[in-house]
């Protein structure tokens, strides 16, 4: 795993509050070249949480879009809090 971030930024728009409150799943945006398994391993490392599920979309703007769903262990909401998101 390289050195540099994978998450390029956090989503915090209304549906994507919705989906950390409902479906314990945080949106993000990362570099195209990346796959699941990389984005996987980097949210498990970096924020010490477990992840279930990653879907990834690209956007008519161009850029890739990552919903990351946590375990039941993890809070979604509780991890922005803490990243001073919320």
């Amino acid at each position: 795993m390289s050195t540099q971030p994978i998450i390029t930024r956090f989503v915090l728009t209304e549906k994507a509050i919705r989906l950390a409150e409902k479906e314990n799943t945080l949106t993000v945006v990362v570099p195209r070249s990346v796959n699941k398994k990389v984005i996987r391993d980097y949210v498990e490392k970096a924020y010490k949480v477990k992840v279930i599920d990653v879907r990834t979309l690209i956007t008519m703007e161009g850029e890739k879009k990552a919903y990351v769903r946590l375990s039941s262990e993890n809070n979604a909401i509780e991890l922005l809090t803490n990243l001073g998101l919320l």
